[in-house]
């Protein structure tokens, strides 16, 4: 891209540390060349003496692999300060614009998933801070993100939002790495009841007219990563998370010398009851459940090991509560507000790709964590990173779909369900409904979506003779059953059959009830495969080769399947109107 929009006007100098540059800010980003050849050298930006924000950017005086910028509106007509631990020749590439390399082609990259939320540039993991502001009607989803490479580093807070949790609007970070370190996982609280003290109160006139509502206080709690520890900080926006003042009183937990560990880490915060606050941190070998009055005092109650990482613990509309960590095993148990007691034993949730599940805070009718009260609480909602890479894209990992979070008594016990969210149906079109085929007539209908790599399948198979099915594309194994082992994408399954009548939310397919049949609901988004097995009681995701030299289309194999449904569907775009 030809930088003719209006260079930069650089004063550089060379220090004995590197390069520094001042540049008074007149367009809205700073544009910065990125090669994986370069070694990570430290930047550091800086206002009227006063350090604004600090990374390492693997900076380049030679052609790029691509160009990452950082969005400088709240500096327009300021000038900044750029000290550089690497070449002067490195720094002079630098240059603003209101535009960034590679815009023009936005979400129209080769291998951009078109219903998944990526990030326009850099590296994203573990969402964080989900949680819905009535207020505005907005859902927030923050999420860690290095917004200088496509590798992980730099940890920051991304941040989207969105009026139906599909479509995303991406806007600057919300949380930059400061002197008490660099910015890890935690979550979000509105907080109506101005527990904290921060919100500012509604202004009147004097016949009583509200002249300026209420501003709520959006407080994030998130772990603040060092070299010698981790502590647990808070910060808080007024406006709607687009700005955060960072808490003067952080870090408001401090635990890491009680566990002799450096692993205290990813606050959850929710409210149990009125005055009763929790927070759920993980802290060396499991979870810790601490309380509060007031949003800034914690006070341990009780420990659960087991688990690591990304804590969450909330109640399900069905009663029982859930408690698990990253890497998506859970329990199902009790909760009273100080102390989780396990009623089931250890579960997975989470199969392949995806991790560090967290679910959405004050749902907008309400939420199930609030109250111990249940008269029609809504279904939880969770989202999933997933650990999925793109090949040659300046970008990496990717979130799930949201999900709909249930519990289910089958003839195994009671079960953690998950599936797509009812408004999902909203991007598919179905194009294909087809019953009782063979597994030649299914075949012959997929072959024309040869080449399609944005489509979701949904499918009952039934095993008459086989003792294992399979979907294949371009090589690859998008759904993998073994009947003999009991095993499916590699995990051992056993399909559980639900006691009683079982709603099954829109769009989705009946549980089967036994081994022979299972049902499958698909959905393939360039390099991403994500897959619901008999109503949500097993899901996946994992990475697709999207460079695989095979030309094989979507083919069944099996010995003689049949299939009692086949659907196919195309997919609209969440970033095209």
């Amino acid at each position: 891209m030809k930088k003719s929009l209006t260079l930069l006007l650089l004063l550089a100098t060379l220090s004995a540390t590197g390069a520094e540059v001042k540049i008074k800010i007149a367009h809205r980003y700073l544009n910065f060349p990125v090669s994986h050849q370069t070694d990570r050298r430290a930047m550091r930006i800086s206002m009227d003496g006063q350090e604004q924000c600090r990374f390492v950017v693997r900076l380049t005086a030679g052609e790029p692999d691509y160009w990452v910028f950082q969005d400088v509106s709240e500096y327009r007509g300021k000038t900044l300060a750029l000290s550089f631990d690497g070449p002067e020749e490195a720094l002079s590439k630098v240059y603003q614009a209101d535009t960034f390399p590679g815009e023009d082609t936005l979400y129209d990259e080769a291998y951009r998933p078109q219903y998944h939320f990526t990030t326009r540039r850099g590296w994203i993991n573990d969402p964080n801070g989900l949680v819905y502001d009535r207020t505005r009607g907005e859902y927030h989803l923050f999420y860690q993100h290095n917004p200088f490479e496509r590798e992980w580093e730099n940890m920051h807070w991304g941040h989207a939002v969105s009026t139906d949790l599909l479509h995303w609007q991406e806007l600057p970070d919300a949380l930059h790495p400061d002197t008490i370190g660099t910015i890890f996982s935690g979550s979000a609280w509105m907080d109506y009841d101005n527990a904290a003290g921060f919100n500012i109160p509604q202004r009147k006139d004097k016949r009583g007219r509200i002249i300026s509502p209420e501003r709520v206080a959006m407080i994030a709690y998130y772990t603040a990563d060092h070299p010698r520890y981790q502590r647990q900080c808070m910060a808080y926006s007024l406006d709607g998370g687009r700005t955060f003042t960072k808490y003067d009183g952080n870090p408001v937990i401090d635990s890491h010398e009680r566990w002799q560990s450096h692993d205290t880490r990813d606050p959850k915060i929710f409210k149990y009851a009125d005055g009763q606050y929790v927070l759920v941190l993980n802290e060396r070998d499991g979870h810790t459940i601490y309380n509060s009055s007031d949003l800034k005092t914690w006070t341990p109650m009780s420990h659960l090991t087991g688990f690591w990482e990304c804590p969450e613990l909330f109640q399900t509309p069905q009663g029982p509560w859930v408690l698990w960590g990253a890497s998506g095993t859970y329990m199902l148990g009790d909760f009273d507000g100080t102390t989780f007691t396990p009623t089931t034993p250890k579960q997975m949730n989470l199969n392949g790709s995806a991790y560090a599940a967290q679910c959405f805070n004050q749902l907008p009718t309400g939420n199930s964590q609030q109250s111990t009260a249940k008269p029609q609480q809504p279904a939880s909602v969770k989202m999933a990173w997933g650990r999925i890479s793109f090949p040659d894209m300046p970008f990496n990992g990717c979130m799930l779909l949201p999900q709909t979070q249930e519990v289910r008594q089958t003839d195994q016990g009671p079960r953690l369900y998950s599936y797509p969210i009812a408004a999902t149906e909203q991007l598919f079109t179905k194009v294909v409904d087809r019953s009782d085929i063979s597994q030649q007539e299914a075949n012959d209908l997929l072959r024309p979506f040869n080449g399609n790599d944005v489509l979701r399948i949904r499918a009952t198979i039934h095993l008459t003779y086989a003792t294992d099915a399979s979907l294949r594309y371009r090589g690859q194994r998008l759904f993998d059953y073994d009947l003999n082992g009991n095993r499916l994408q590699g995990e051992f399954y056993y399909p559980p059959t639900p006691k009683g009548q079982q709603s099954t939310a829109k769009g989705q397919q009946p549980t089967a009830v036994s081994p022979l049949e299972i049902t499958l609901d698909l959905y393939i988004d360039r390099a991403i495969v994500e897959g619901y097995v008999d109503g949500g009681a097993f899901s996946y995701s994992f990475q697709r080769d999207v460079k695989s030299p095979s030309t094989e289309g979507y083919i069944f194999t099996g010995n003689q399947l049949q299939l009692r449904r086949l659907e196919v569907f195309t997919a609209k775009s969440i970033w095209k109107e």
